[in-house]
């Protein structure tokens, strides 16, 4: 039965810090995916009374502003922006030599010339120039990913009013987040899509899953906890405020939805997922992210070696995913709970957690 009353709504989250934090109605936040996630999915995202995110860590500070003006152009309530923290790249000559010497035979399976032998120049994830345009948007909401900007950065964004987020996925770092000031920690479980939001890069076995993970963190910090990683439907949102979250994050339960800027390709390997379907590889990127297994990706992972430095790394494989096929060389992002998303609306996928979240509250209530 879905369409509880709005009162009883509010009255029924079992904690409701993160929701008064961020002045929305449910504590439920749609996460960035760079890439996939539209200002139409945060808009109704938003609009349906959870928060809904862009991932701005890849665009270009013109398109930033443009999907920020898209948003606020379709809603009034708050909504977030996402940003990447990571140094200045920097990639040893034997590192490149090594990584260009495993790819050379995947380029030739392919079709294609040698790897490039010199990587593209690229800028920290937040710079000054990122803070100034973060100052100049005002949006209510940021979360950061791979940890958190300088102490400056951090007082200049508070002092502007705006709520900070950003990624845990370990209980030392959850804790280095508390001290730094963000308001909010995203505990980020090995089970999720996507990037891992570890602080510094991580082999892809190493990772602590949702369950062990949230009440760890809940017990090391003071700030609000928010489950992220495996969790796809009602019965995800209520194990998370069991383990003391007072909120969740869901990325691949909106990959369905219309309003997400997700290819065609996964959207069919989405409509059949299965639990089994990702490994956590560093193979395309330079930083570990939970993608749907190929066989590029797991004859990388069967011997580990250095490779190039986040983002660098695209500059290698980037050719190999255009050109080979999908069973070979894929990049496709979703976690462990695919099987559960549903192709809705997000404003109707958003309305139907809430109400099986709330209602397995309140049987698990009477249950016991």
């Amino acid at each position: 039965m879905y369409g509880l009353a709005q009162d009883e709504e509010k009255l029924m989250w079992p904690d409701r810090r993160l929701c008064k934090l961020l002045g929305i109605e449910h504590p439920i936040i749609q996460a960035p995916m760079a890439g996939s996630a539209t200002p139409d999915l945060a808009v109704a995202v938003s609009n349906a009374g959870g928060l809904g995110s862009l991932g701005c860590g890849e665009l270009p500070d013109d398109s930033a502003r443009a999907v920020t003006g898209q948003v606020r152009a379709g809603t009034n309530r708050p909504f977030n922006l996402n940003f990447f923290v990571y140094p200045e790249p920097v990639t040893d000559a034997r590192t490149l030599a090594r990584t260009r010497q495993r790819l050379g035979p995947w380029y030739k399976e392919s079709g294609l010339d040698e790897p490039v032998d010199v990587l593209p120049e690229k800028r920290p994830g937040f710079d000054e120039a990122k803070l100034e345009l973060v100052l100049e948007l005002q949006p209510p909401v940021v979360s950061f990913h791979f940890g958190v900007p300088n102490a400056q950065a951090i007082r200049a964004l508070k002092d502007a009013g705006i709520t900070l987020l950003s990624t845990a996925t370990t209980v030392d770092e959850a804790r280095y987040l508390a001290a730094a000031g963000v308001d909010a920690v995203i505990a980020q479980g090995w089970e999720a899509g996507g990037h891992r939001g570890s602080h510094k890069p991580t082999a892809p076995m190493d990772g602590v899953g949702t369950f062990a993970l949230v009440p760890q963190i809940v017990d090391a910090v003071d700030t609000p906890v928010i489950a992220a990683g495996g969790i796809g439907d009602g019965r995800g949102i209520a194990a998370a405020f069991a383990l003391g979250a007072c909120g969740v994050q869901i990325g691949t339960g909106y990959l369905l939805c219309p309003e997400a800027d997700t290819d065609r390709p996964r959207r069919k390997l989405l409509s059949s997922a299965k639990d089994i379907d990702t490994l956590v590889t560093d193979a395309f990127s330079g930083r570990s992210a939970r993608a749907v297994k190929s066989r590029y990706a797991e004859e990388m992972e069967r011997t580990r070696e250095p490779l190039a430095a986040f983002p660098s790394m695209y500059a290698l494989s980037g050719p190999l995913l255009s050109a080979a096929n999908d069973t070979d060389v894929s990049f496709h992002l979703y976690g462990q709970a695919a099987a559960l998303s549903l192709a809705l609306p997000a404003a109707e996928l958003t309305r139907r957690l809430v109400d099986d979240a709330l209602n397995t509250m309140k049987k698990l209530s009477k249950d016991c």
